[in-house]
């Protein structure tokens, strides 16, 4: 069975299987946390399947939605289209890409910096901050080092349904977690496909998150776990910096 890369499978079941998050709320809690800060446009780096970049739109603002994922962003570009959202959608790699133009804050939502190896976590940042302009915001959460000890390295994940099964085979390595993703996928006629594929997340602890951000030209503002939990207890950090240079 060919295994293929992160997503390309993936991609159009994503947000159905991770109906349970809360993306409402999860949604809301991130637009509050910007509300201090007189933004317009916006750039959400690994935007997936757009929930988030949708979000946002709908409050106003001007978005864009990045991903090295071609499958994510063709679901992405479906789901505004069926949602009446505009926005543009670009694929490429934070760690690599020059954008073509700045925005007033990046977002980088629900493991998408863990997806980045460690080796080009400061070429992403640094990307990041010349995509920002001067007092740009930068809003972004990592799986916490809690989450990779506890609940993802030597696990399997599974979700059972009517129309899809997920399964996730997680293998601890140095410096994160191997994912081995098999999904099957219920036909008209009753039988199913099987399609598989291959994730690779890197673990972080904030002091590396606060030393490459500090290293390419970002103050942080804030850290806390997820949607204000006490980060200590948190599967998810919540990180607010800010490119050096300005206040709010």
């Amino acid at each position: 069975m060919e295994r293929k890369a992160a997503y390309a499978n993936l991609a159009k079941w994503f947000e159905y299987l991770n109906d349970d998050c809360d993306y409402e709320n999860w949604s809301q809690y991130l637009i509050l946390k910007l509300r201090n800060f007189s933004l317009a446009c916006g750039l959400d780096i690994g935007c997936g399947g757009g929930w988030f970049t949708r979000a946002f739109a709908k409050q106003g603002y001007q978005m864009t939605g990045l991903d090295v994922s071609a499958e994510m962003l063709d679901y992405a570009q479906e789901q505004a289209l069926k949602h009446g959202v505009r926005g543009e959608y670009i694929l490429g790699d934070i760690a690599k890409i020059k954008l073509p133009k700045r925005f007033d804050f990046a977002t980088a939502i629900n493991d998408c910096i863990n997806y980045i190896p460690k080796s080009k976590l400061n070429a992403a940042f640094k990307n990041v901050a010349a995509a920002l302009k001067k007092d740009g915001v930068f809003l972004f959460d990592v799986s916490s080092e809690k989450k990779f000890r506890e609940k993802l390295s030597g696990t399997v994940c599974a979700d059972d349904r009517e129309d899809v099964t997920y399964l996730s085979f997680n293998r601890a390595e140095e410096d994160g977690v191997s994912m081995d993703v098999t999904l099957f996928i219920k036909r008209s006629d009753g039988t199913f496909d099987r399609m598989d594929e291959t994730h690779r997340q890197y673990a972080y602890s904030e002091e590396e998150i606060c030393a490459a951000l500090n290293a390419n030209g970002f103050t942080v503002l804030s850290l806390e776990g997820h949607m204000g939990e006490d980060k200590s207890q948190s599967d998810r950090i919540c990180f607010l910096a800010q490119k050096k240079g300005g206040g709010k």
